[in-house]
């Protein structure tokens, strides 16, 4: 009897290599994934990790050993693998860790067509399988074979956003080692950008830098090869290249939510009156811009699992997260950081200023970005903090993911317990940066008491 319960979180399995998950488990997982979701084949990718190659492997044992043939894609990033759900519509799994350290791999799943298998949407049933044991199946074995699928991927995304006139960029792209240096390239292939790349070279230890573009320590390197070569934009992927971080021509980054914004803008010039998801964490600006370009926005829980099932519910055009995850209806409702930058280099390269000036517009208010305070009580301290700012005139709350406050003054605050850790994170914005500080100080005094 296996207990996965340290490996299986909210969206993906994910765990130390030998010491949580190996060849064994993971041949486990593949046999009760293939039960769970059916069909004649399943798709299968994995990163560049060391153990990713062995691991990919032995889940297509799993595969296998339950009558049903697997379609290895072999090195992908996660939204390639979503394509080939997508257009092939078949089940997939990618092995990767994201941007979690080299001594980690893990499992994204997905239903036929990139639909997400979640904790309530898959995990849980895989893990009561495997900690029963999957039934042995008796007739014959599936088949494995190879297909590169990287030149269609990359043909699919410039046919959705296409960048063929759009005036000469040069554009440096920082993989963190990850696999963006495999897919890059072929996306890039034929467009008037002149690519500086670096950390190209895919090395799942990750020698340069974490894969981890949320932290602004990896944004480093990047910042100061914009400003050696005079760039007019710089990109960062993580690991698996499912998001992407931006910075300007000054080397400054962007935030997510005014990509999110210049996106839902570009999709509602193309279908006028569509919805447009955003999580509760992103910036007011983004609401108020999709409703000044005649869209609806809709607010949702933070994580994919949310906005893609609101995406279903609505038939939104576009989702956007502050975590830099940007979700397309015409990318199967899945999150692609490339579509997403290449939207960003259209933009750029269909006006003759530069990006900071174009992501003005999109970036209206001041905010602190995420501050996580490790707490004992987090309950107590949610408690404590809605107390103070229950009977303030003018505020509102709502406890739609956490605490959300909205202040007369325009300021508001997202205050959040971590699921894994004990944490409680703060997000805050406001008209300006000395409002944000003061809100900041006066929350963070209550919750770390």
């Amino acid at each position: 009897m296996r207990d996965l319960s340290e490996i299986v979180k909210a969206y993906d399995i994910r765990g130390v290599v030998d010491e949580q998950l190996d060849a064994d488990v993971v041949r486990e997982i593949g046999a009760a994934f293939t039960r769970l979701v059916g069909g004649p084949a399943v798709v299968v990718g994995h990163d560049m990790r060391d153990s990713s190659p062995g691991l990919a492997a032995a889940f297509a044992e799993g595969i296998t050993g339950q009558g049903v043939n697997v379609i290895s894609i072999g090195l992908a990033s996660t939204d390639l693998l979503y394509f080939a759900s997508g257009t092939l519509e078949l089940p997939g799994a990618m092995f990767t860790a994201s941007h979690n350290p080299a001594q980690y791999n893990g499992i994204k799943l997905c239903r036929s067509g990139a639909a997400p298998v979640g904790q309530d949407s898959g995990l849980s049933e895989i893990q009561e399988l495997v900690s029963h044991g999957v039934p042995e199946f008796l007739g014959a074995k599936g088949t494995v074979s190879e297909r590169d699928m990287a030149a269609d991927y990359a043909r699919f995304l410039r046919d959705l956003v296409d960048l063929r006139e759009i005036r000469p960029l040069k554009v440096v792209v920082d993989a963190g080692n990850g696999m963006a240096g495999h897919t890059v390239p072929t996306v890039f292939e034929g467009l008037p950008v002149e690519l500086v790349p670096m950390y190209f070279e895919l090395d799942g230890t990750f020698p340069n830098h974490e894969a981890n573009p949320l932290d602004p320590a990896n944004l480093v390197d990047l910042q100061a090869k914009v400003r050696e070569v005079g760039a007019d934009a710089g990109l960062a992927f993580d690991g698996d290249a499912d998001r992407c971080f931006v910075v300007d021509e000054n080397a400054d980054p962007v935030a997510p939510s005014a990509i999110t914004a210049l996106v839902a803008a570009r999709e509602l010039a193309k279908e006028p009156g569509a919805t447009v998801i955003h999580n509760l964490i992103t910036s007011h600006a983004v609401p108020e811009i999709v409703a000044e370009r005649g869209g609806k926005p809709v607010r949702t829980r933070v994580g994919h699992s949310f906005i893609k099932q609101t995406m279903a519910e609505t038939g939104a055009i576009f989702g956007g997260e502050h975590s830099a995850h940007y979700y397309f209806r015409d990318f199967w409702k899945a999150d692609s950081g490339m579509l997403a930058a290449l939207h960003v280099l259209a933009a750029l390269g269909g006006q003759a200023g530069p990006l900071s000036g174009l992501m003005a517009e999109y970036s209206r208010y001041a905010a602190s970005g995420e501050i996580n305070s490790t707490v004992d009580d987090q309950a107590g301290r949610m408690r404590a903090v809605a107390e103070t700012y229950r009977d303030r005139p003018g505020s509102r709350i709502d406890e739609l993911d956490g605490l959300t406050v909205e202040l007369s003054d325009g300021s508001w605050f997202n205050l959040r317990p971590s699921n894994t850790e004990p944490l409680l994170r703060l997000n805050v914005e406001a008209p300006d940066a000395t409002a944000v500080a003061a809100l900041r100080d006066e929350v963070l005094a209550v919750v770390r008491g």
